[in-house]
């Protein structure tokens, strides 16, 4: 009996923002992932960030799985040339399938996009609907207003200061992948 492949899902923006930093980090995001030997899990485009990570798990031999709707699939250049290739009807689909197909989740900057992803997966793990690790690669700081804002939330009587717990902010790949390990160990 062969061990099942653990799968990263990555959450990311489908531009490459404005400094080089973001798309260094996603193209070794993606080499990262093949190179462990996990499955690259993720919104299926060609384009930005999201582009960057799935051609360069691809190029280290990596599997892809990727989840577009049908809505996004000439925006965000659906990537035919992957290992799965799902189309949804709806963004909310896209989520759930994505969600369903990985053992933890990772977040490279993004936009509105990337944010609904995250809150819905860590609003998912508050409610005790899943355990899986979600982890923030904080490039270049990216992440940092978004933390305060949690820190806000609990602060202000939001959230109870568990919540700060289901999130692991990693300030490089190789922060990130030490902590994936552990997690997918």
């Amino acid at each position: 009996m062969t061990a099942r492949m653990p799968s990263v899902c990555v959450f990311c923006g489908s531009r490459d923002g404005l400094r080089p930093a973001y798309a260094n980090a996603a193209e070794a995001v993606g080499r990262a992932i093949a190179e462990a030997g996990w499955q690259l899990v993720y919104g299926a485009g060609d384009v930005g960030l999201m582009g960057r990570v799935a051609r360069n798990a691809q190029a280290a031999g990596g599997r892809t799985f990727g989840v577009i709707p049908v809505h996004l699939f000439d925006r965000e250049v659906g990537k035919r040339d992957l290992t799965t290739f799902i189309v949804t009807e709806n963004m909310h689909e896209r989520k759930k399938v994505m969600f369903m197909n990985s053992d933890a989740i990772v977040v490279l900057p993004g936009g509105a996009g990337s944010l609904d992803e995250f809150f819905e997966v860590l609003t998912w793990r508050q409610l005790g609907l899943h355990e899986k690790p979600i982890l923030l690669l904080n490039t270049e700081g990216f992440w940092d207003p978004l933390t305060g804002l949690i820190d806000h939330f609990i602060a202000e009587g939001f959230a109870d200061a568990s919540l700060r717990g289901f999130v692991q902010r990693v300030p490089d790949v190789p922060a990130l992948m030490a902590a994936l390990r552990a997690a997918l160990s």
